[in-house]
């Protein structure tokens, strides 16, 4: 599954479009490596996002084939750094 896609249907970035801005910008990695949109993902990938106030990685459990519901969303992955974690 692509990159925006997946972004969009975990509910991680809730449109896709925001997720091709953010891809574009160079904010988001794949393992370390700057990643477009396009970019196909696996199982076990880790995905760092950089938020203007800190960042966050994710680690993908499982690729849905199509849409899912808000309750199965948090299963597809799971959080590894979140900034928010990090405030006082």
């Amino acid at each position: 599954m692509r990159l925006d896609k997946f972004l969009k249907v975990s509910r991680i970035i809730k449109r896709r479009t925001v997720a091709n801005d953010v891809s574009d910008k160079g904010r988001i990695s794949v393992n370390g490596n700057p990643a477009k949109p396009s970019k196909q993902l696996k199982e076990g990938d880790e995905i760092k996002i950089i938020y203007a106030k800190g960042e966050t990685t994710i680690k993908i459990l499982k690729i849905p084939t199509g849409n899912v519901s808000v309750q199965e969303a948090a299963n597809l992955y799971e959080v590894l750094k979140d900034f928010r974690e990090n405030t006082n």
